[in-house]
């Protein structure tokens, strides 16, 4: 069931002309006025974030000043450091300092895990994601065949550490969580009511922020609320992509994996490309945390919501796992970047 459609008041004009049918006006996102976590970004943010993690990351050997990196995500030396420091809970340059050590410290380990690329510029690292205990649910056939019949849907967007998301709620649980880049409100409202064409779908804004705020809270408030409180999600899916969401949450929730390990915690022996199809489908971003999946040399690989959304949700879990370094134990940070070595 489709939203209702706002009524239109005012002067009628003598030559009207009929409506398109099946025409949805979909009205802009009102924001409640609650106090915004700092690490929550709008969609436009957050993409200058995104690129400045990736510049980092490509170009640490060389020591870009602040200047460059500022314009690298095109904002002032000013604006930028106060932006990425509220993200990150550090600045720029301590980033690029936490960077550059752990490269060093892997050229100097000189291991070959099949994850050293990932640990070695810091998106990996010991620790959970959250405190949250999630737990999933899979609709029945019959639910999946009904298309939402008879389910009274809450959803709304809110801004998020990653961006803005779209969530949505039933009385199952989450049933979605969806990245949404800027101006692409009205595609990702279309992608939900495909999913859901018969529910009964209202917004709610406020429900979708308290619901993020519960998810991402701020880093000196309880992870996830009360420990161990629990979120439900209700999902549809085949029986394949549930039971390798499932193994997701295990495995994933603790750190990177790779496909192959997912694979084998799924029971799916040799089935490293199904399982990547799967992955792809997940309804449920963060919470089924399929940006922790990488591929089995430790690259990022491929994310539904953009490799570099996946990038730096790798870097933001990690920041908040471990205090970055100002150097390499006491190393200057030139020092440091010569022990890295020379790009291979």
């Amino acid at each position: 069931m489709a939203e209702r459609q706002p009524e239109r008041h005012g002067k009628q004009r003598k030559n009207r002309v009929a409506p398109r049918a099946s025409i949805t006006i979909i009205e802009p996102m009102q924001v409640p006025h609650m106090a915004r976590p700092n690490s929550f970004l709008d969609s436009r943010d957050f993409a200058r974030v995104a690129r400045a993690i990736g510049y980092i990351d490509e170009n640490f050997r060389a020591q870009p000043r602040l200047a460059t990196i500022a314009a690298a995500a095109g904002l002032s030396e000013f604006h930028f450091n106060r932006l990425f420091r509220r993200w990150a809970g550090v600045t720029p340059r301590q980033y690029l300092a936490f960077v550059t050590a752990n490269a060093a410290r892997g050229a100097l380990a000189g291991s070959a895990s099949v994850l050293d690329a990932a640990y070695t510029l810091g998106l990996s690292g010991p620790g959970r994601l959250h405190d949250l205990l999630v737990t999933l649910d899979a609709l029945t056939p019959g639910e999946v065949k009904a298309r939402g019949r008879g389910v009274r849907m809450s959803y709304g967007f809110s801004d998020t550490p990653f961006g803005t998301a779209l969530l949505a709620n039933t009385s199952r649980g989450l049933s979605h969580l969806a990245f949404v880049d800027r101006s692409a409100e009205t595609d990702a409202l279309a992608e939900l009511g495909g999913l859901w064409p018969e529910a009964q779908r209202h917004r709610d804004d406020a429900a979708a922020i308290e619901l993020a705020r519960r998810i991402w809270p701020e880093p000196d408030a309880t992870m996830g609320g009360s420990p161990g409180s629990a979120v439900r999600l209700a999902v549809r899916g085949t029986n394949f992509q549930v039971k390798v969401w499932r193994a997701l949450l295990e495995l994933g929730t603790a750190g990177p994996t790779s496909y192959t390990a997912l694979a084998r915690a799924a029971g799916i022996a040799g089935g490293a490309r199904a399982v990547g199809n799967a992955v792809g489908a997940n309804p449920v971003a963060w919470l089924i945390p399929c940006h922790n999946v990488l591929r089995n040399d430790g690259t990022l690989g491929g994310y539904r919501w953009g490799a570099e959304r996946k990038r730096a949700m790798l870097v933001w879990s990690s920041l908040r796992r471990q205090a970055p370094y100002r150097g390499n134990f006491g190393v200057p940070l030139a020092a440091a970047a010569r022990a890295a070595g020379p790009r291979p």
